[in-house]
């Protein structure tokens, strides 16, 4: 096997019936089945004039065999074996399940929300009739917030799992080849319905069980360890362990934990509006295009970063979760509270561009909110979020101001189209953020335009509030055993444990997870 690079143009990158010929050709290799090659990675180079994409490849002999694109594990049948409990069916609970089967443990997830079919009726009701089901809807149901998403699949945890391995098993469940190779993969929110649904099949077809209508409302906890769950049915379930998985949004969660007593602790996080611009504009930005960026470049995406100083102090302000060509969505979790989230469709076709720009966050700035203890900034968190809500009128209408009015300080007369369904109300967000959220975004979005000439106009708008960002609060765990330092078989994992910050970084620490359950199993059993 040796490896080789080949540069090729847009129309020859993504067309694909010509690409796999192309390929060959530009390599200097025959397409006759004497070698194989296979893309290891894809990025577009938008430095120059004219946009190329990158291609880095490995090379095979026919006599070592094609590379395998994903794999199938050959996993055992647990139906009868010892089970190990898991609360939440985002990606930590779908892969530590796998994961927990390929030991040879029965997993049992108990998922508060609807399977993702059926999520489908109560995102059309926040969307269409503004009714927050606090139980089902963007952040809540099989697959966490991550289903209905973007399906970003980038991340930068390489020192906690194998990446490519959770790449490898996505396809083997349906996802697109080119996830193993695209610099910045993605899924897209119309596929990731059904590779959820095959991740839950694989659990279910060997002898894993997931319980949907499940919310858990207390830990079982007997001689200092975590043996089991009470659902909201009054049912008990016990089992050698439970991993917590339960995604940044389940407040009722900490809640539980803060009043048992059990160590949690507040965390940074960051917290800002949803910029909307026209993808046209975007891509005549980073591709350097006068009309529009053609048939076969995809929508260009940004990634953005400044320090801000405000009152003294420096502020990092960042883009986060660029969704090009999609969409804004309604992310609440509870009646009068208004959360955006973006998402975008595989194809990424949609005529908006989107970004979260947000604003670090710390314990330093939940100051009025410190008798809430380690709670502190989820409080700090949900108070502009249902502030949000009454400024712009009691429904899932968002508060919104063209880009301009809000650096200027001005109320829009009139706001511009929309992804976002539900619709917006033209507010100063000045009344809605915290001063020094709000100053450090003025200064940023200047600097913004500054990098990218013609992002900073009347001609996009903010959204608000962009602030489940990451989780407020951190659920300890020990180094090595991955433990709570109290609950013995506590395992605090993902997402909303504090440990993870997507899809991918989700899943494997998922595994992890699962991992040590079963190691300390074994030394305990």
């Amino acid at each position: 096997m040796r490896t080789a690079d080949v540069t090729l143009l847009p129309e020859e990158a993504f067309n694909e019936a010509l690409f796999p010929d192309i390929l060959y050709e530009r390599l200097g290799v025959k397409r006759d089945g004497s070698v194989w090659v296979s893309p290891i990675k894809r990025s577009i180079d938008a430095r120059g004039k004219k946009v190329c994409v990158r291609f880095q490849c490995e090379i095979y002999d026919a006599k070592e065999g094609p590379p395998a694109a994903s794999f199938r594990i050959d996993y055992p049948d647990v139906k009868n074996r010892r089970p190990v409990l898991i609360v939440g069916c985002g990606p930590a609970g779908l892969f530590a399940a796998l994961k927990l089967i390929e030991a040879g443990y029965k997993p049992l997830i108990f998922e508060r929300g609807k399977d993702v079919q059926s999520r489908r009726r109560d995102l059309a009701s926040i969307n269409k009739e503004h009714i927050v089901n606090p139980e089902s809807n963007y952040c809540f149901g099989e697959g966490g917030a991550g289903t209905y998403s973007d399906g970003k699949l980038y991340t930068r945890s390489k020192k906690r799992g194998d990446v490519r391995k959770v790449l490898q098993n996505l396809v083997a469940h349906g996802a697109r080849e080119d996830i193993l190779y695209d610099a910045h993969p993605h899924i897209g929110t119309n596929k990731l319905p059904k590779l959820v649904a095959a991740l839950r099949e694989t659990i279910r077809n060997h002898g894993g069980k997931i319980y949907f209508d499940s919310r858990v409302d207390d830990l079982i906890i007997r001689d200092g360890s975590a043996c089991g769950v009470l659902l909201g049915s009054g049912e008990k379930v016990e089992g050698e362990a439970v991993i917590l998985a339960t995604g940044h949004s389940a407040r009722d969660i900490f809640h539980l934990l803060d009043k048992k007593n059990i160590l949690i602790e507040s965390k940074p996080f960051a917290l800002g509006v949803r910029v909307e611009h026209s993808q046209n504009l975007i891509d005549r930005i980073q591709y350097h295009c006068s009309v529009d960026r053609g048939a076969f470049l995809p929508a260009s995406s940004y990634g953005l970063v400044h320090q801000a100083s405000v009152e003294g102090k420096e502020r990092g302000v960042f883009s986060f979760c660029m969704c090009p060509g999609g969409f804004i969505v309604p992310a609440a979790t509870a009646p009068g509270e208004i959360v955006v989230n973006g998402m975008s469709p595989s194809r990424r076709d949609s005529v908006f561009a989107n970004s979260g720009i947000v604003v670090a966050v710390d314990e330093n700035d939940f100051g009025s909110h410190k008798k809430y203890g380690a709670l502190a900034g989820m409080m700090f968190q949900s108070d502009i979020e249902r502030m949000a809500c009454t400024l712009a009128g009691g429904t899932q209408k968002a508060p919104a101001q063209r880009l301009v009015d809000f650096v200027e300080g001005r109320v829009s007369s009139t706001l511009l189209d929309t992804s976002y369904q539900p619709g917006l109300t033209s507010v100063d967000m000045k009344e809605l953020l915290p001063r020094f959220i709000h100053h450090a975004l003025r200064i940023a979005f200047k600097e913004f335009g500054k990098k990218m000439r013609g992002y900073y106009t009347n001609d996009a708008q903010v959204v608000g509030v962009e602030s489940r960002t990451s989780s407020p609060v951190k659920i300890p765990r020990h180094s090595d055993t991955l433990e709570h330092p109290q609950i013995k078989r506590l395992f605090p994992c993902g997402e909303g444990a504090g440990y993870a910050g997507g899809i991918v970084s989700a899943a494997m620490d998922g595994e992890r997870c699962a991992m040590a359950a079963v190691a300390q199993l074994a030394v305990n059993s």
